[in-house]
């Protein structure tokens, strides 16, 4: 009796705490953390995600398609392909992707040059390309292709667990502007800033002094400046940014739109599939303001558990890249994190107008394929190296056959039902 009273919160609150942050404490040390959490946090924000497109892009596809259900067939067939992907990619090897990062970077630089000659321009961009049904853009996978390329590089270079930073000078910042120039020309601001963060996380894991730091960030910011002014819709988008009320019908109707459905959605939302800006109000409210869609629908809590998520999975890639002691590792870990959290804060910043708008989507929530793909493969290499942590190996092993091996073996095709029957 007396020790359930002590243990009750009320009865010793500093202790119970300090039983709290022991157990938390316990938690974290288990080798397999951080693998759960990836799947965790990247199930989760894949579901949540195809309940958001499928509630705001309902009536849009209703007007053009005929079906409420259009889109949200499309990007349910894109994560059935990705989930896949994404497991293939947790079983293989850390030597393929640092050869993978090669053949993909080269194929993304070719096909950012097809785009300058057949892609489509849309909303001031020339980034798609339309074969058939399917749409490709290949800023996408050419994230995914300069964390790949880019950690392998260095850590070629790597000596004694240290990497020199004069050695990025050489290919790599020549190879990272091709593809930001590429980009660029296709008039992708959004995605080129993406590619940016990529390239200082590198330059951070790596090491590089603050004058290097300072020098990049100068050339990006003159860049950025370039592009704005050469471009009236970004300089609309500027004065939209800092004054949306301004110009309410014009340049800043999406950030105003986005406002109210935010403000509309209050603690609680309004309620799943009660969204009422979706009713043509809002521009690609299951895109790139599907963020605001989340807010209105599921309020306060829900936006806030949708940080809390990409914040769970930053820290599970960082914390792969500070446990495991491996220099590739190390940086395409950290690489990905800018990547894929990066571009969930610039999303959300623009959705809450702290941020100018760019046009980049929500990784796993925001409608598109072409993005869906390289996001569940990264998280699928995320998984692989996660198994690289101290001990994960083991508690794998002790834990048992996953689902898809005790699924193979039910069905006679796995190792371990062919191994019973030898026995």
């Amino acid at each position: 009796m007396s020790t359930s009273a002590e243990s009750a919160p009320g009865a010793n609150p500093q202790g119970w705490l300090r039983e709290q942050l022991g157990a938390l404490k316990e938690l974290l040390d288990r080798p397999l953390t951080t693998y759960y959490l990836i799947i965790m946090c990247s199930a989760l924000l894949l579901a949540l995600g195809l309940m958001m497109v499928l509630s705001a892009s309902s009536i849009e596809a209703l007007q053009k398609t005929g079906s409420p259900f259009s889109w949200f067939i499309k990007q349910s067939l894109s994560a059935a392909v990705g989930v896949p992907v994404m497991y293939v990619c947790s079983r293989l090897p850390v030597k393929f992707f640092r050869w993978a990062g090669y053949p993909l970077m080269a194929l993304s630089i070719i096909a950012l040059v097809m785009v300058l000659f057949i892609g489509s321009s849309e909303l001031g961009a020339q980034r798609w390309i339309y074969i058939g049904p399917l749409t490709i853009q290949p800023s996408e996978p050419a994230k995914l292709g300069l964390v790949l390329w880019g950690a392998d590089l260095l850590a070629r270079r790597a000596r004694q667990g240290r990497i020199e930073w004069r050695q990025l000078l050489i290919p790599l910042m020549p190879g990272t502007a091709i593809l930001a120039v590429m980009v660029m020309l296709g008039r992708d601001l959004g995605t080129t800033l993406v590619l940016f963060m990529v390239f200082l996380s590198l330059l951070w894991v790596v090491g590089a002094p603050v004058k290097l730091f300072g020098g990049i960030m100068a050339l990006a910011v003159l860049a950025a400046v370039i592009m704005i002014r050469v471009e009236p819709y970004r300089m609309a988008r500027i004065g939209a940014f800092l004054d949306p009320w301004a110009d309410a019908q014009g340049a800043g109707y999406q950030a105003v739109q986005g406002q109210i459905a935010m403000g509309s959605g209050s603690w609680f939302g309004l309620g799943l599939g009660s969204s009422r800006q979706k009713w043509s109000w809002l521009p690609h409210g299951e895109s790139d303001f599907i963020f605001a869609i989340v807010g209105e629908e599921l309020g306060l809590m829900g936006t806030l558990m949708v940080v809390a998520l990409f914040g769970l999975l930053g820290y599970a890639g960082l914390r792969v890249a500070i446990r495991v002691n491996d220099a590739f590792i190390r940086l395409a870990a950290a690489a990905m994190v800018a990547w894929i959290v990066g571009q969930a804060t610039v999303n959300m910043g623009a959705v809450l107008s702290v941020l100018p708008i760019t046009g980049i989507p929500l990784p796993l929530v925001s409608y598109g394929g072409s993005a869906l793909l390289p996001t569940l493969a990264a998280l699928g290499m995320l998984l692989s190296f996660a198994k690289r942590e101290p001990g994960a190996r083991e508690a794998l092993a002790a834990r048992g056959p996953g689902p898809a091996a005790r699924a193979l073996s039910w069905l006679g095709l796995g190792g371990t039902s062919r191994g019973r029957a030898t026995r």
